[in-house]
């Protein structure tokens, strides 16, 4: 009998589209939807009706160590926030693949029309030995599951 074990989620693999060996991160969070609801009030009754409106994604957020190197990433969102609209954002695909012990995907999530909404670099502090953190977030139209 084949046992199921809850995947492990430190074992992921990231791509985006255009940036070859530019994708090691080490945490991926953002993988998240919701139904936004509307409430109507109806006469007489003392409570108000709940109706599915639309799916609100979240961002999708990607922190790695600090890459000191050309990034492929990095230049893209600084191209994105440095040209002032006036160029148009370049959007890209981010996939994100849960993977089992042997490498193979267990599940994967494709993120359309990403694009980059924010980037940052954790504080810089004398007193503490900390890795700098490399923090990248990006909106996307929606995502969804590949089989």
């Amino acid at each position: 009998m084949d046992e199921f074990y809850p995947p492990v989620a430190f074992y992921f693999k990231l791509s985006i589209e255009g940036a070859s060996g530019d994708a090691s991160f080490k945490e991926v969070s953002g993988i998240s939807m919701e139904m936004d609801t509307e409430e109507i009030a109806e006469g007489g009754n003392s409570y108000k009706h709940r109706v599915p409106t639309s799916v609100k994604f979240s961002n999708l957020v990607l922190k790695r160590g600090l890459v000191p190197k050309d990034s492929e990433v990095v230049q893209w969102c600084l191209d994105t926030f440095g040209s002032g609209l006036s160029s148009g954002i370049q959007p890209k695909t981010i996939t994100v693949s849960l993977l089992d012990e042997e490498a193979n995907p267990l599940n994967t999530w494709s993120f359309s029309n990403a694009w980059p909404v924010k980037w940052s670099v954790s504080d810089l502090n004398s007193m503490n030995n900390e890795i700098v953190i490399e923090t990248l977030e990006f909106a996307y139209s929606y995502f969804e599951k590949v089989s």
